[in-house]
């Protein structure tokens, strides 16, 4: 039995229609998440201006780590940066991710990635410029995890996508019961919009199979910081230039 037809929220269509104009449908973004073990890195202000001379353009946080006062300032400059900010909920309770939404909505985030309070948390942000990317499939944990089939990641996006979200935040390299390709082709199947693919990637293999799966982007943190996507180098900076080298 094929799937039903994904009804759109109008802006999706946009959406798509300016990336194809601009030539964008075929590149993939690198979201660098200053974050370590699922959290984030307690001198990310000091982290973001080493960085600085690097050029990011997709820079994001964990919603724990730091007090929300520290969050808002990391937001403010990575906007004056001239990047697009992240924040990812991985809080475990349904109380603490509303939380943390509310927090994106008053410090102004770009994107709200992960949780799956999602009619709660789309409820919250309307009237807001912030842009929501659930998890599709069933996270648990801290780490969070995903658990789920194809089949279930993809029936989530096609629903996440009608609601009206912006895309979804997929845990594919943490999957514990499905192949992470299978997923992130299941996912593009699903939405069409900003399919995001965040923990565990470490490698340019990895990368270049997301980009033929379908990703538009990904996140690193852990794999930046301890210097294992780039063993032979020394430097933050480099580590993240040669990730950069990778989605081209």
């Amino acid at each position: 039995m094929s799937a039903a037809p994904l009804t759109l929220a109008p802006w999706i269509h946009t959406h798509i229609a300016f990336a194809d104009a601009l030539g964008l449908t075929g590149s993939m973004d690198f979201v660098f998440m200053l974050t370590r073990s699922d959290q984030t890195v307690t001198d990310c202000l000091e982290v973001l201006e080493e960085i600085r001379p690097v050029g990011l353009t997709h820079i994001g946080f964990k919603d724990i780590g730091v007090p929300p006062e520290v969050l808002g300032e990391l937001r403010r400059r990575i906007t004056a940066m001239g990047a697009i900010s992240y924040m990812e909920v991985v809080s475990t309770s349904a109380e603490a991710c509303l939380r943390s939404a509310q927090v994106a909505r008053d410090i102004g985030i770009d994107r709200l990635l992960g949780g799956t309070q999602v009619d709660e948390v789309l409820r919250l942000l309307d009237g807001s410029a912030v842009q929501y990317h659930p998890f599709p499939g069933q996270p648990f944990g801290h780490p969070t995890k995903l658990a789920g089939t194809a089949a279930k990641v993809e029936a989530d996006c096609r629903q996440f996508a009608a609601k009206g979200c912006a895309g979804v935040d997929l845990l594919a390299y943490r999957a514990t019961e499905a192949d992470p390709l299978e997923l992130v082709r299941a996912a593009r199947r699903g939405t069409p919009g900003y399919l995001l693919v965040a923990g565990s990637v470490s490698t340019k293999e990895q990368i270049r199979a997301l980009a033929e799966a379908g990703a538009d982007a990904f996140t690193i943190g852990s794999a930046a910081f301890d210097g294992s996507f780039s063993p032979l180098k020394g430097s933050l900076r480099s580590q993240l230039r040669d990730i950069l080298d990778a989605c081209t």
